[in-house]
């Protein structure tokens, strides 16, 4: 007797599942697990990283992302009424912008703006923060725009339209009625965007820093070398990236169901 469409699915299941249990059960048995713990999780020997790897590598990988994201959001916001003007100039301007930043690494503007500007002018020596931001938020700035692109498209043009009619100048229209709700609209992806500079603010290694400057990775990083504890240092510097990163991505979906919730 031929199985129903049900029966198919529920067989189907049931041989991944077996499939799934049998690969684990030869991963659990075939791997030295020694070994693991002393190179993945040797805990007794990280010791020496606290409390500097909170106090310094947690508190300045904050600081590098929000002062990224404040100059990639005020940059992409600016690009992306550029894109949207009727001043052709303008539009070419933001077009350009955008697809050259989002072509090209955020390590190689990390590289340009941090050894290659000083090696070109000599005597520019810019604070190290000051380098992250503009790294951060020059590559950030070309994602946010069109993010945020989007959000003022999707907001009606009758809100717009409404306001004019009413005698509000367009700039005033723009900034109190379309652009709040279009932040409302893209505040998920936004929330992506953070969790993005998060990680990518561990590219300020490639620049000469103090004790003082150190973000999470670079306490990984020398973690490594200096301690004998295998790379557990980088899971420590991995554990507290999640401290960040998983509050954010929470609320990034909470902006979502939200964001559906008002659609329906």
């Amino acid at each position: 007797m031929a199985m129903t469409a049900r029966q198919r699915a529920r067989t189907s299941q049931l041989v991944q599942l077996a499939l799934f249990v049998v690969i684990l059960a030869v991963l659990i048995f075939s791997i030295d697990w020694p070994v693991i713990f002393k190179s993945f999780f040797n805990f007794e020997k990280i010791g020496p990283m606290f409390p500097n790897l909170i106090i310094v590598g947690l508190k300045n990988t904050i600081i590098y992302t929000v002062l990224g994201f404040a100059f990639g959001l005020s940059g992409g916001l600016l690009l992306a009424l550029m894109k949207m003007a009727s001043f052709a100039p303008y539009r070419w301007f933001a077009t350009g912008y955008i697809e050259f930043f989002r072509g090209i690494p955020a390590l190689l503007v990390f590289i340009t703006l941090g050894l290659g500007v000083p090696a070109a002018f000599p005597g520019t020596n810019w604070p190290v923060p000051l380098v992250v931001m503009l790294s951060l938020g020059l590559v950030a700035s070309a994602y946010i725009a069109e993010t945020l692109r989007a959000g003022l498209q999707a907001v009606p043009k009758g809100q717009y339209e409404a306001a004019r009619s009413l005698g509000m100048p367009g700039w005033r229209a723009m900034v109190s009625i379309i652009i709040p709700q279009a932040f409302r609209i893209v505040l998920p992806p936004l929330t992506n965007e953070v969790i993005l500079l998060t990680k990518d603010s561990s590219l300020v290694y490639v620049l000469g820093l103090l004790a003082s400057q150190y973000e999470l990775t670079k306490f990984g990083r020398d973690g490594i070398s200096s301690l004998g504890a295998g790379i557990t240092p980088l899971v420590v510097a991995g554990a507290m990236y999640l401290v960040i990163t998983i509050p954010l991505s929470l609320l990034a979906r909470r902006f979502e169901a939200r964001t559906a919730k008002t659609r329906r």
